[in-house]
């Protein structure tokens, strides 16, 4: 899917590209008028020039005019990805021309190495600090240099994740440019493809893409009870990784790191999701329930309501019937 420019159905259109859009991306599209112009379908007056304009162009020849060379690391948003991505793809598409045949494609290597400043939650999530940050594909390192959202609380917000000692650590920075940090976010993506194909050669591209970016299908708080089901319930932030089939807890949306996590495997190997309570066990909190059955143990979080019990629910059994 490429983003909402081309949902079905569209019912606004760029006169001017020639291009038919959803309500979503005419907004961002009027931001633009020296590139694209906006109509609606259904309200505005269409003149025949326009009409016959539209009928010799449309979104196929523009997708082959304007995307003719988009690097295979280069994150192409989808309908539910943030705005400032979504902003950031239109004015690099159209705007700036930066896929255009015309332009050099970007060696990986060369696209992954990056230097500039970012603002870096420091520790004990007081406040930002202004922090050089240098990105090296070549040496596979990026670190920063001291003395110099929705969920980050900052539009501009990127969230980077990655192993360390054995445990994933999450590192929260932003900039105050849509299009700097929209860039580092691409540059990180390029470092991890460089590095993917240069460690597995032999598999295919369609297989390495989607292993640039770790896949966060839902976030959100639950609370949890401890491994004897008797502990009390604590609200903890948690996080569901699709790719790495974890469930992942947090004291606090930003910490740096998870408080415990748990493995999620397939139906097929004991694994289940269920909206009771397991047997003689007795919660004194009216809240709709979510039993995560392993093989180890059963884990039990409450909900705020029944829409996110449903939510998490279906998030779950996702990742345990994928193969």
């Amino acid at each position: 899917m490429r983003l909402q420019e081309e949902e079905e159905d569209p019912e606004w259109a760029s006169y001017k590209l020639g291009i038919f859009i959803c309500l979503n991306c005419s907004g961002i599209h009027r931001n633009l008028p020296e590139i694209s112009r906006v109509k609606s379908l259904r309200l505005d007056f269409w003149e025949s020039s326009l009409i016959e304009f539209m009928k010799n162009h449309g979104n196929l020849w523009a997708k082959a005019k304007y995307e003719a060379k988009v690097p295979p690391y280069y994150y192409i948003p989808k309908s539910c990805d943030c705005m400032v991505l979504r902003q950031q793809w239109i004015s690099a598409k159209y705007e700036r021309g930066e896929f255009l045949d015309t332009q050099v494609c970007q060696d990986p290597c060369s696209a992954g190495s990056r230097e500039g400043c970012l603002w870096k939650l420091g520790k004990g999530r007081r406040q930002f600090q202004k922090r050089q940050f240098l990105l090296s594909a070549k040496e596979g390192v990026m670190k920063y240099y001291g003395k110099e959202v929705e969920k980050i609380g900052h539009s501009h917000g990127l969230q980077i994740t990655y192993i360390t000692d054995g445990q994933t650590r999450n590192l929260f920075v932003y900039h105050e440019s849509a299009k700097e940090i929209v860039d580092w976010f691409n540059a990180i993506r390029a470092a991890r493809y460089h590095y993917l194909r240069t460690t597995f050669p032999n598999v295919p591209e369609t297989e390495l893409i989607p292993r640039i970016t770790r896949s966060f299908v839902k976030e959100g708080y639950m609370e949890k009870t401890g491994p004897k089901q008797k502990e009390a319930f604590k609200v903890r932030w948690f996080s569901l990784d699709s790719q790495e089939r974890n469930l992942m807890y947090f004291k606090n949306p930003l910490d740096a790191f998870a408080q415990g996590q748990v493995f999620i495997g397939r139906r097929d190997e004991g694994y289940e999701v269920r909206d009771d309570l397991p047997q003689k066990v007795c919660v004194k909190k009216k809240k709709p329930v979510i039993t995560l059955v392993t093989p180890a143990r059963e884990f039990v979080f409450l909900c705020e309501n029944d829409s996110k019990q449903r939510e998490w629910m279906d998030a779950l059994n996702r990742i345990i019937t994928q193969p």
